[in-house]
């Protein structure tokens, strides 16, 4: 059996990304950790995640 909920399939028999067991079709594996009225769309606020990834050199050695 199938079931569609907002951008993904689902295909009961299939392993849950949240719990361990089966793939039920519930759904909540794509609703928002911050907001669970709202579907995920990987805006990168439950990670602190800016635009661009960036790292800090703090310095340089050479050999």
């Amino acid at each position: 059996m199938e079931k569609t909920s907002g951008k993904r399939k689902y295909e009961t028999g299939e392993d849950c990304v949240l719990y361990d067991r089966k793939c039920i079709g519930c759904g909540e594996c794509e609703l928002c950790d911050i907001n669970p009225l709202k579907i995920c769309d990987n805006c990168g606020e439950c990670i602190k995640m800016s635009d661009v990834a960036s790292i800090v050199i703090d310095k340089i050695e050479e050999n």
